[in-house]
């Protein structure tokens, strides 16, 4: 099944884990955890997805550089106003279970602005 999703006023976090719920294939009857699925999401108006109280402000994305020592930190802000497709994707991703299905999974996710 396809689903169209406007993100237009939803916070991030609902928004991903019910992305994360249809791409598993969990509102399908016929779900196995074992399965891929076949549900894609269409996700639209991501520019207008928002956050509650302080976590604009506070929330902070960390990425390790390689040698020690070297903890990359970006601020919310800035990754959603340079890419908000990577905030949303990345939130997608974190609730999905760690296995080899998550990246098929993730591919059926389309955003559009």
């Amino acid at each position: 099944m396809h689903y169209e999703l406007d993100a237009k006023n939803q916070k991030l976090g609902r928004l991903a884990s019910e992305i994360a719920t249809i791409l598993q294939g969990k509102k399908s009857p016929n779900y196995t955890p074992r399965v891929e699925g076949v549900d894609t999401v269409d996700v639209k108006n991501i520019k207008s997805i928002e956050l509650t109280g302080k976590k604009p402000l506070q929330k902070m994305y960390y990425k390790h550089g390689g040698p020690l020592g070297h903890l990359k930190e970006t601020k919310f802000e800035n990754a959603f106003e340079k890419n908000p497709a990577w905030v949303l994707r990345r939130a997608v991703r974190l609730m999905l279970p760690k296995n080899k299905l998550s990246a098929r999974r993730m591919k059926r996710m389309k955003i559009s602005d």
